[in-house]
């Protein structure tokens, strides 16, 4: 496992393997159960919702991904900020930074989503929350692929 150093603050710090393995299975699944209920949301008009959930089902993937690597989930929302932490613990920190350069608004967007669609007056429309919980989808496919990448080498 790798250096937890990184992190200020943890969530979760995990002992055993098996504590360990079912974490990452608990988080990985809230992250697929957030994104099943952020296309639900969209198709019943709750685009609050759908924006929402898109966020945690990537936050949630990506300290997966974290804990996986780690054995430590940082406290951060912030998608960026975990995403750059992915792809040094994948090895592959530059095309993640390219990654984060070129979806900065979106990804900045998807972040704001989680504080504004539950405690502002702020509401979003059919298409951003089509397109956020499309990018949401892509997040989480460009990691796994860098991951299958990583463990093909």
């Amino acid at each position: 496992m790798g250096d937890c150093t990184m992190f200020a603050e943890y969530d979760v710090e995990v002992g055993d393997e098996e504590s360990h393995e079912h974490l990452v299975d608990l988080y990985r699944r809230r992250s697929r159960n957030a994104l099943t209920r952020a296309m639900r949301d969209l198709e019943a008009g709750d685009y609050d919702g759908a924006v929402f959930d898109a966020e945690q089902a990537v936050q949630l993937y990506l300290k997966s991904i974290i804990l996986e690597y780690t054995d430590a989930t940082p406290r951060t929302h912030n998608l960026r900020k975990l995403l750059q932490v992915v792809g040094e613990l994948l090895g592959a920190s530059n095309e993640f930074k390219e990654f984060i350069k070129a979806n900065k608004y979106k990804l900045h967007t998807l972040e704001d989503a989680y504080y504004s669609s539950r405690y502002l007056p702020k509401e979003f429309s059919k298409e951003d929350a089509e397109e956020l919980v499309k990018f949401a989808e892509e997040v989480i496919k460009f990691v796994e692929s860098r991951k299958a990448s990583k463990a093909s080498h």
